[in-house]
């Protein structure tokens, strides 16, 4: 893994009918051994799913990976710039679901699903 791992955060969602892979991420120093990606992880999330809000005025949103819509991801940069692309090409033009979330997986030194409960608030698991 490099020196400074990049954090990024990205959902599969169908917007308007089509699939779309929004993203977004920052570098993420002094995690090494973090259990879970903290504040700065949810941060990440909150942008997200912001932008996802907006965007839903323009057209029906929906989840199409269920409780592994939200994902956050640590990788280096060099991967996420140069295998990210390809894999995101791939699914929007109706790739399976399964096979992007093991690729992910595969990428990513650490990998979480994002979800929230009634009074739990956000919480991060590892994605399997």
């Amino acid at each position: 893994m490099a020196d400074t791992p990049y954090l990024v955060a990205l959902a599969l969602v169908e917007h308007d009918g089509r699939r779309a892979l929004p993203l977004g991420g920052q570098s993420w120093t002094g995690a090494a051994n973090a259990e879970d990606p903290g504040e700065l992880g949810r941060s990440l999330a909150l942008d997200l799913l912001l932008r996802l809000l907006q965007r839903s005025e323009q057209g029906g949103l929906r989840r199409l990976a269920g409780d592994d819509s939200l994902l956050l991801l640590e990788m280096p940069l060099e991967q996420m710039s140069e295998q990210l692309p390809a894999l995101k090409a791939t699914w929007l033009a109706g790739g399976d679901n399964g096979t992007l979330l093991a690729a992910l997986r595969a990428l990513s030194g650490r990998a979480w699903r994002v979800t929230t409960a009634k009074y739990e608030g956000v919480s991060f698991s590892p994605l399997a």
